[in-house]
């Protein structure tokens, strides 16, 4: 799919003039847009801007997750940076640019989602194969979008048609059961409608065991307990429904653990069988990532010969209780982790995150890296169904350790002789480092405020979390600028 993202290039710069115009600012009557959508070239096109509507949703993913959790200390002992308060749990976090990007940007795919499903409808250019297809992938992102602002926001507006940005300023936040009711029905459409692998041309694009991976989440997420908040646990007990759509991931043998674990972050080794969905990139200066530094002690990159963006600020640092939960011996930990190094004859004791970079692969900037960011894995897979047994979905504690314990061995460490929810979370924790799914997974078992409020105590970096965190704190604030925006239409979330 990489050539994908060099055809949207061309087709933004030849065809449409303005791309990111069209598809996101205008309303589907605008006659722009519909004499764009004429040909099946065209919605070729548009299928991959809606794909492309993607590519900042690592960074997203890292700042308002990992940044969140007990995985990483942000806070800079050389100012406020704006992560800062997504670590500290300020209570101000509704001017924050991290948090109104993602909003924006989640709703930036959802339109361009919008747009190639009512053109879809209501076009004849496109047909055979492709048409459902097409549907079924725009579904996939537009369900993967309403999912990750659910899980952030709660209640959010819901938008299933291209609407005017007058329009979408009149629409109300809706209950977050009425959001999932679209988030289900999306991915339903999705596992239909989409083939289990791709022409190699076409790797990349979002698959049946994708729409069933995600789907898994889903159900997970919305069985979480509810906090007193709305969103994003509702208390549904559909863990038996997640149970289901993992084990059909597993029979169909599309998927497997990679030998090592580093083989399944390798730059020469993407898109491997492990992977169940990742967001494509190219190094080459205009397509490729910057989340790969997301994360990481900008220090470092001298060490690593990136002499752009070097300096001495220790932020963003992996925890100490994090580190301390692998076992010696653990192969993640000495991919995942950097503890110390050495540049210019300083010393730099700033755990970091170091799993996503690669000297070898680096591109002109510390923002142009080429390679993909994984969403949904196979240990992910395993580890969600291990998650179900355990609440009662079906088989026992020991038949989720057959799934958990060859993640395991890969890694070098014993397997375990019991599992239970802690257990499971503290492996989770360590084989999805870095991932983006550390704080929703303690929120959906209950355990965020009890974990993260033992975690601030025992802290021992210092003056990085000040006070404990409450049930307010699980979901963020609506952004100002879309109070601002709407004044009337949105209540903002309790406590902020």
């Amino acid at each position: 799919m990489k050539r994908l993202f060099l055809s949207l290039s061309v087709a933004c710069g030849l065809v449409l003039g303005s791309c990111q115009k069209d598809l996101d600012q205008a309303p589907i009557s605008n006659g722009s847009v519909l004499t764009f959508y004429a040909t099946a070239t065209d919605f070729s096109q548009a299928m991959t801007a809606v794909y492309s509507a993607l590519r900042g949703y690592p960074d997203r993913t890292l700042y308002m997750s990992e940044i969140r959790s007990d995985n990483f200390y942000g806070a800079s002992s050389q100012g406020v940076r704006d992560w800062d308060g997504i670590n500290n749990f300020t209570t101000t976090l509704s001017i924050n640019p991290y948090i109104a990007d993602t909003w924006a940007s989640d709703y930036s795919a959802i339109f361009r989602a919008n747009t190639m499903l009512d053109q879809l409808a209501a076009n004849g250019a496109i047909t055979g194969a492709l048409r459902p297809r097409y549907e079924g992938e725009a579904k996939f992102i537009r369900a993967m979008m309403y999912l990750d602002l659910v899980r952030y926001f709660g209640k959010v507006p819901l938008i299933d048609h291209a609407l005017s940005p007058q329009e979408v300023a009149a629409v109300p936040r809706t209950d977050v059961s009425k959001v999932y009711d679209l988030i289900i029905s999306d991915l339903q459409t999705a596992i239909t409608n989409l083939p289990a692998a791709y022409a190699t041309a076409e790797v990349g694009r979002a698959t049946k065991g994708a729409a069933q991976g995600m789907l898994a989440l889903t159900y997970l997420t919305r069985s979480g307990p509810t906090y007193g908040i709305s969103g994003p646990g509702l208390g549904t007990n559909d863990y038996a429904a997640a149970n289901t759509l993992l084990d059909q991931i597993i029979a169909s043998k599309t998927y497997s653990l990679q030998n090592t674990y580093p083989r399944v972050f390798a730059f020469s080794n993407e898109n491997n069988p492990e992977v169940l969905f990742d967001i494509q990139y190219i190094s080459n200066g205009t397509l490729g990532a910057s989340y790969n530094g997301t994360l990481d002690t900008p220090a470092y990159f001298p060490y690593l010969g990136l002499t752009f963006a070097a300096n001495g600020v220790e932020n963003k640092q992996v925890s100490a209780d994090v580190i301390g939960s692998y076992a010696t011996g653990d192969a993640r930990l000495g991919f995942n982790v950097l503890q110390t190094f050495t540049y210019l004859n300083i010393v730099y004791n700033s755990p970091l995150l170091k799993k996503y970079l690669d000297v070898s692969a680096k591109g002109i900037s510390y923002s142009d890296w080429g390679l993909n960011f994984i969403v949904l894995r196979y240990a992910d897979i395993l580890s969600m169904k291990a998650e179900c047994i355990l609440h009662g979905a079906g088989g026992s504690p020991s038949d989720a350790l057959t799934l958990i314990n060859p993640l395991r061995t890969r890694a070098g460490v014993p397997a375990l002789a019991a599992l239970d929810m802690p257990t499971l979370l503290a492996e989770r924790r360590r084989e999805l480092l870095g991932e983006g799914q550390r704080w929703h997974d303690l929120v959906r078992e209950g355990v965020v405020l009890t974990t993260m409020n033992a975690w601030v105590l025992k802290d021992d970096t210092g003056n990085k979390i000040t006070r404990p965190i409450g049930a307010n704190m699980i979901i963020y604030p609506i952004p100002q600028i879309e109070l601002s925006a709407a004044p009337g239409v949105y209540d903002q979330n309790p406590g902020y």
